[in-house]
């Protein structure tokens, strides 16, 4: 059998099953072949897929997720207020569905495994029609399901995915990223940490041992590092330790005066608490007062973990407090819904599905490659981090960058994390080499 892929260029090709041009997928079949392209839809709805973590570590962020996906889907089929419907630039999308059809939706639970992930985007591939997959709040899970949807034929807007290689040694022609990553933490963060603790330091990473946490402490190291700071030692710690107390105990006798945690979730909620109950925030260290940072921050981290957090730097995709308009259209629409502030995994979540939408619309298709044609390049605003542009070569978001702290009197269970620097994007954009990888071409799967 012959199979028809597209080029960068959206040409359309043949290769034989056994050629050495696309792999053919080998696990999804008939559906395809009656299609001009994977489940192109033919009723008056068409069907995305949400898939986050609804268990497991970042079970937290999934459910914000959801809530965000959730809205938006109502906005796109005209319910609601329309929030940042009003304020992104691009004027296409008018609250009648997406290129004449009303907007249905199925989720799956990622568990925050790679597995499982991929199981639950081939099922909603497969036997629910979704023509999008989109979610995660994990970049193990991210690269799984870019990948398999790469196989497929259909977009991947990744949701929560912070690790250099999503849009880096493992990108796909197929998959988006609206999140920033750790190459541009490093940046942004780097050189706050010098002016707060100046650039004789020593450093002790505790690190999540996959994908996100790898990138996460070589960004941190390269950029720190560059600064004069001394790396002591780098921990790996199984995703979901829970007790991170015998990772901390060793920091101790170190002769660090730095804590890295490279922790996301419920596990830099228990890591940083528990840090804190040892006593690190208090010590003094070679004449110094020690500091912990967390390279990447939420606002549900910042709950959960409390008065823990107060003075520690991290980074940020998106806040709240925003006063740009769309951020402020954001924060109105989903707390009149949901009754509290989203975070930046329901922002950055509600954000991949407009912009996926207002792509169809442009595109007028549903075409992976067309889609694809419309977000390369495609620059835009409204959408709460200021002027973004997606990029062609990696298919990389790139704004500005914002580093915060833990409040030291919030008025709030809410207003957790202050503002102190928003980082320009020239500060934090790179080659799209220096990540590595290649794009490859779309793959519309029918």
């Amino acid at each position: 059998m012959s199979k028809l892929y597209v080029n960068r260029r959206g040409l359309l090709k043949g290769t034989a099953a056994a050629g050495v041009g696309l792999a053919a997928p080998t696990i999804f079949t008939s559906r395809a072949w009656s299609a001009e392209y994977m489940n192109e839809p033919t009723g008056d709805t068409v069907t995305l897929g949400f898939n986050v973590p609804q268990t497991g570590a970042y079970a937290d962020e999934g459910a914000d997720e959801l809530r965000a996906y959730q809205l938006a889907v109502e906005h796109l089929n005209g319910e609601g207020d329309g929030g940042m419907l009003s304020t992104f630039s691009s004027k296409e999308l008018k609250g009648e569905g997406v290129n004449g059809k009303k907007v249905a939706f199925v989720t799956g639970d990622t568990q925050t495994k790679s597995d499982a992930a991929r199981a639950s985007a081939k099922r909603m591939i497969e036997k629910d029609g979704a023509v999008m997959i989109t979610g995660g709040s994990s970049s193990g899970v991210a690269i799984a399901v870019q990948g398999l949807c790469q196989e497929a034929g259909v977009i991947f807007m990744a949701g929560l995915t912070h690790s250099n290689d999503t849009t880096g040694k493992d990108k796909r022609a197929n998959g988006f990223r609206h999140f920033f990553n750790t190459e541009m933490t490093g940046a942004a963060l780097a050189p706050v940490l010098k002016n707060n603790f100046g650039s004789d330091r020593k450093a002790y990473h505790l690190t999540a041992d996959y994908t996100w946490g790898w990138s996460q402490e070589g960004s941190i190291k390269k950029y720190t590092e560059e600064l004069g700071w001394e790396t002591v030692a780098a921990v790996r710690t199984p995703l979901g330790a829970g007790d991170f107390s015998q990772y901390i105990t060793p920091v101790l006798n170190s002769g660090a005066d730095v804590l890295v945690l490279n922790h996301y979730g419920r596990d830099m909620v228990n890591s940083l608490t528990q840090a804190v109950q040892f006593g690190l925030r208090d010590k003094e260290v070679n004449g110094k007062k020690f500091a912990i940072v967390v390279p990447l921050f939420s606002r549900l981290m910042a709950q959960g973990a409390g008065d823990a957090i107060k003075g520690i730097f991290g980074s940020t995709n998106w806040h709240w407090s925003l006063q740009d308009e769309g951020s402020k259209a954001f924060v109105k629409s989903f707390g009149q819904k949901y009754g509290f502030p989203p975070s930046q995994a329901a922002h950055t979540c509600y954000c991949q599905t407009i912009l996926y939408a207002d792509a169809c619309q442009r595109a007028g298709s549903f075409r992976p490659s067309a889609v694809g044609a419309a977000l390369e390049g495609f620059s835009f605003d409204g959408l709460g981090n200021g002027p973004t542009e997606y990029r062609a070569a990696d298919h990389q978001c790139f704004k500005d960058v914002l580093v915060v702290k833990g409040k030291e009197n919030p008025s709030s269970n809410y207003d957790l994390l202050e503002v102190v620097e928003i980082t320009p994007r020239a500060q934090v954009e790179y080659p799209a080499e220096l990540l590595g990888g290649e794009l490859g071409p779309y793959n519309d799967g029918a």
